[in-house]
């Protein structure tokens, strides 16, 4: 049966067209951006879940920069301290000789002055970014940001790699805060001095010269007990770096895969399939035809009325 007023074959053809225009302009959506899921109408969840995983790996880069610049200062610090152990050793060798019938103590102390002031010159310099280690209030704990998580609640936790300054008795070689609380200038083993001063020797102030004279009550043995004393503590702080270096290490390559893996895993939801894609569109523009083809046809079935006519 035909309608003149309504075609059936014609609505529901336009319909079909209407659809495969539809598809078609999502599948070269895909094709020109590279994304099935590029905005919330695209797939909600989806797009809500890639985005909160972009997020977080924008906060892991973060997270890399702040273990890079750890990882650069603590460095920095080790071979400071390295170097400090260096002079130390030298310090105590020089008051060893010391302890030598006819040594020329005024020679040794020349050296030795030349040192200490090389070890401050070593903590001052020991910056990296700003940030020194070794000449510092001793007492402050070094936190470096290591982490980034989130649960499955959507709770955020940022972990920290933390070093503790009393794992090595005091981090700092100088303490810049003027409390003589650094390795160096700190009274460690005992507290025999000139009776004036009332604080003792430290390994800042060793003066070969004054041992002996009035009012001195500190031995050379004394002396090279506190460098030796110095020289443990400055070990046990470069200890307390390596492992914090060595951890940093490990930690930069977490989060780096870490970075990976969030990245691969977005790009699965959201990406778009260009195989399937252009396979897809092929598909399309070939039904694109048949639909306007088809149309076509259903309007040409009311142009047979006129025949009636004749």
């Amino acid at each position: 049966m035909t309608y003149l007023l309504t075609n059936a074959n014609a609505l529901t053809a336009l319909r079909s067209l209407a659809l495969t225009q539809q598809e078609l302009q999502a599948t070269q959506k895909q094709i020109s951006t590279g994304l099935r899921v590029g905005e919330a109408s695209d797939d909600p969840a989806y797009f809500a879940a890639a985005t909160t995983l972009q997020t977080d790996n924008g906060a892991l880069a973060s997270v890399k920069d702040a273990l890079n610049l750890g990882a650069s200062t603590l460095n920095v610090a080790s071979s400071a301290l390295t170097a400090s152990i260096s002079a130390l050793n030298r310090i105590k060798t020089n008051l060893v000789s010391a302890r030598q019938s006819g040594a020329n103590q005024a020679a040794l102390q020349t050296e030795i002055s030349s040192l200490q002031a090389q070890l401050k010159s070593i903590a001052t310099s020991a910056s990296f970014s700003g940030l020194n280690y070794l000449n510092a209030d001793p007492a402050a704990t070094r936190s470096i940001v290591a982490s980034f998580s989130r649960d499955a609640s959507g709770n955020v936790t940022i972990g920290q790699i933390t070093i503790d300054p009393a794992a090595s008795g005091a981090i700092a070689l100088f303490d810049s805060t003027g409390g003589n609380a650094g390795i160096l200038d700190a009274v460690s083993t005992f507290v025999a001095g000139p009776p004036s001063s009332g604080t003792g020797f430290s390994v800042s102030n060793i003066d070969l010269t004054q041992v002996g004279t009035a009012g001195h009550t500190a031995s050379i043995d004394d002396l090279v007990q506190q460098v030796d004393a110095a020289l443990q503590k400055v070990t046990n702080a470069a200890s307390v770096f390596g492992a914090a270096e060595a951890r940093i290490g490990l930690q930069q390559t977490f989060i780096s895969n870490l970075s990976d893996a969030i990245t691969n895993g977005v790009s699965s939801l959201v990406d778009a399939d260009m195989n399937q894609a252009s396979t897809r569109l092929a598909a399309l523009q070939t039904r694109q035809q048949l639909n306007v083809q088809s149309l076509s046809m259903a309007n040409s079935n009311s142009q047979l009325i006129l025949q009636l006519f004749k």
